[in-house]
């Protein structure tokens, strides 16, 4: 798949690009990747249109289910919008950043562990890290949800993750066989 505009063609743009959004977030996204979906689904979908609301609610599932880190959802992205290329530069424009700066970070971070200031930033970036992480449940629920069973099932998903210790691939199977056999 060759890297592509809007109205298609091979384009290095859409690997700067990539470099851009995915470099930005990889720097905001305090709390892990699923923290900066919101903007992810802004400008993958809105702004470059490099999916459809319904492929990023796709890639977001498969990201899910797969093994390994949840940000794989980069690495599709990346694929869907410049190919194997597009892939790799988005992952590492994700990775690298981000890497870097904790890097930095704890070197620093460590050498002031029993200052106050510290302490203040870490209760202060909980609730911010829960409120982002609801943002991007919004967002993935408005792209894949459009109908009430859609709805009423994610419904039922959030009350059994919130109120149970359910494992996640057993309420992500139920759910699955329930698309399968056209309930949903």
């Amino acid at each position: 798949m060759a890297a592509r505009k809007k109205g298609g063609g091979m384009n290095a743009r859409t690997l700067l690009n990539l470099v851009a959004v995915f470099g930005s977030l990889s720097i905001l996204s305090i709390g892990g990747g699923n923290t900066v979906l919101p903007q992810m689904h802004l400008d993958a979908v809105k702004h470059y249109g490099w999916l459809t609301d319904s492929q990023f609610a796709d890639v977001f599932a498969i990201s899910q289910a797969a093994p390994g880190p949840s940000i794989l959802i980069v690495t599709l992205i990346g694929y869907k919008a410049a190919g194997w290329i597009g892939a790799l530069v988005a992952t590492v424009a994700m990775i690298l950043p981000a890497g870097l700066l904790v890097y930095f970070t704890a070197r620093f971070w460590n050498s002031a562990k029993d200052a106050a200031w510290r302490h203040a930033v870490e209760k202060g970036f909980a609730p911010l890290t829960v409120g982002l992480v609801l943002a991007s449940g919004v967002i993935v629920a408005k792209s894949a949800d459009h109908g009430y069973r859609q709805w009423a099932l994610t419904a039922v998903a959030t009350v059994i993750f919130t109120c149970t210790k359910t494992n996640p691939l057993a309420v992500v199977s139920a759910a699955g066989l329930l698309g399968w056999l056209g309930v949903v």
